[in-house]
């Protein structure tokens, strides 16, 4: 089973069932403030989710693209990926959830489809507890499908929520594949962290709510149900292979690299750590380079990231002889095979080659940089024995702290400082490297805690209001500059808006001024925010603009504000400009080269 294959099958069974597919979203999210990446197929339908109307229906399907970086430094076992595509389909203001099992028993276990024993299936289910009741709607269709093995686990196994654990919320059921180990104990479950169950689908049944933390969970008036299945890893169950690495594109890849390097996947652990590095970051990185969105290399947001997965991959190539020109013929066969299903990848092929290759120029530059500051440091210790800059050196010994900081500062690999040292007579602190590396990582999962706290976007008036204005700041750039200028990325939370758009120059203290009073004339104008549908042929013949429409399939939304503003878009907005009050533009800057970024807020 190729990945291909299973997508296809993915469509066919959907779209058999009377499901409509959608186009599969960008990476970068729109107006979501508490990711840097779309990490699941629910994110961009979050509008959706919270009661929009989708212009594909109420029941859809698609495959989406995702990243996620919590576990960057697992990547290169049998199962962690930063990034992977998603299956996945939705009921929007329903929950027919013995229907959707069924659908789900169906597509596992039919031999039209992925032909699965029911004896190497296990599924869990909510057991209950003070907030919500037994799901036993649940386990009664799965009993009714012919499952045999159901597993009644607690709230931390089988229930979704915001991370505050107030708002939209429920009990879901997850599908897992029985690898054949042993069981662990007499109580083994998918619970457990033994190895015995793989986990590969997911039904999540968001029909309550509840009001505040602690509190009783209510039922919801407009319930939902989310489904996820990992591509990935569903075809390494479907091919009997040990890890993601060993079947379907990652597979190929992992060939190809093999073809081009001096030291062999299988010579050691390291080796082949390195191989999966590089075949799941320069993946990362073409999912990134080549998205709608623009994102290119940089030191903050999405753009560290990407410039991250670059380096990783970088020095991974370094330790089994790659050539570096080979990680853009490995992201040219990815383009190949990723674009089919997401047209921007296909269109932006060059750029993503460009990038990548400017950013390993970048990296080299990077290297020597270490090499210098590594050099300082030694002879620090050879000028006076008792160097001690900031505790980095102890005696003969490098240490950790120093190790870690030409590793955090300057990308220098921590295997090329002990190298160097052991060549001039010192050792390294391994020990203290580790450590500073495992604080480095916690302050980071902290962060990332607030980043990345998932589920559902804020759905504020406050919100709202900042996405229209954000549309007319756009009009009134357009006006200024050109048809040329177009929005490049954007991030709203209720307190402020931040607009990426293209331009060649700064602006100038009269120009922030007279787009400011275009938006602040439209919002006093107390104009009218309309809504369509239609499709996107329609829309760009009305002269709609849409820089991502791709996102939003066939029908799209047009919304627009009266002679100002006719936009593609998903949506929220204030109904009429007048809720807008006033803009004013807080700050004018530098996103990266040829984009520039407003903050704004309305007050």
């Amino acid at each position: 089973m190729t990945d291909r294959e299973l997508k296809n099958l993915w469509f066919k069974f959907f779209e058999r069932k009377g499901f409509k597919r959608i186009a599969g979203a960008s990476i970068i999210p729109e107006n979501d403030p508490t990711v840097l990446f779309t990490t699941a197929g629910m994110h961009p339908l979050v509008p959706y989710l919270l009661g929009e109307k989708h212009p594909a229906g109420n029941r859809i399907f698609d495959v989406q693209r995702c990243i996620r970086t919590g576990d960057i430094d697992e990547v290169g076992d049998n199962s962690h990926l930063t990034c992977f595509e998603m299956l996945g389909n939705w009921f929007l203001g329903d929950c027919p959830k013995e229907e959707m099992i069924a659908l789900s028993y169906e597509f596992l276990t039919s031999k039209e489809y992925l032909d699965l024993p029911v004896e190497r299936l296990a599924v869990s289910v909510f057991e209950g507890d003070n907030i919500a009741p037994r799901d036993d709607e649940a386990c009664n269709a799965w009993k009714k499908c012919g499952m045999q093995k159901v597993f009644f686990l607690p709230r931390e196994n089988n229930w979704w929520a915001l991370g505050g654990g107030v708002g939209p919320c429920g009990p879901d059921t997850e599908m897992f594949y029985d690898t054949g180990k042993p069981a662990c104990s007499k109580d083994c479950s998918p619970a457990c962290d033994c190895g015995k169950y793989l986990e590969i689908w997911n039904d999540v049944f968001m029909q309550y709510k509840v009001e505040k933390a602690g509190e009783k969970a209510v039922k919801l008036d407009r319930p939902n149900i989310d489904t996820g299945m990992g591509l990935e890893r569903t075809v390494m169950v479907l091919n009997g292979a040990k890890s993601v690495y060993d079947s379907g594109c990652l597979k190929r890849a992992i060939d190809y690299i093999s073809s081009k390097a001096k030291v062999p996947y299988i010579e050691s652990e390291k080796s082949k750590r390195s191989y999966r590095i590089i075949a799941d970051h320069i993946r990362s990185a073409t999912f990134i380079l080549g998205d709608e969105r623009g994102v290119v290399p940089s030191n903050v947001g999405q753009g560290y990231i990407l410039r991250r997965f670059i380096r990783r991959a970088v020095n991974c190539a370094r330790n089994i002889g790659l050539d570096n020109q080979e990680l853009v013929s490995l992201a040219e066969i990815y383009v190949d095979e990723y674009g089919i299903d997401y047209a921007d990848i296909k269109a932006n092929k060059q750029k993503v080659k460009d990038e990548l290759i400017k950013e390993v120029n970048k990296f080299a530059k990077a290297i020597d940089d270490g090499h210098k500051e590594f050099e300082k440091v030694i002879n620090g210790i050879e000028r006076h024995k008792n160097f001690a800059k900031e505790g980095e050196i102890v005696e003969n010994k490098l240490s950790g702290k120093a190790c870690f900081r030409l590793y955090d500062t300057f990308g220098f690999p921590f295997e090329l400082t002990k190298e160097l040292a052991l060549e001039r007579g010192y050792t390294v602190d391994e020990e203290g490297f580790k450590q500073a590396f495992e604080n480095h990582q916690e302050l980071s999962r902290q962060a990332s805690a607030g980043q990345f706290k998932g589920g559902l976007a804020d759905g504020s008036k406050e919100s709202a209001y900042l996405h229209t204005a954000t549309h007319l700041l756009m009009a009134g750039l357009r006006k200024m500059f050109g048809q040329q200028v177009m929005q490049k990325g954007s991030n709203i939370t209720p307190e402020r808006l931040r607009l990426d758009f293209n331009l060649d120059h700064k602006m100038l203290p009269e120009e922030i001024k007279e787009l400011e009073d275009f938006v602040n004339n439209a919002i006093s104008r107390e104009i009218l925010v309309t809504c369509d549908q239609m499709s996107v042929k329609q829309a760009k013949e009305q002269g709609a603009v849409g820089v991502f429409e791709n996102k939003y399939g066939e029908t799209v939304k047009v919304y627009t504000i009266g002679d100002v503003s006719k936009e593609i878009c998903g949506g929220p907005h204030a109904e009429n400009t007048k809720q807008l009050h006033h803009l004013k533009i807080v700050k004018e800057e530098s996103s990266s080269s040829g984009i520039r970024r407003i903050k704004a807020i309305l007050d």
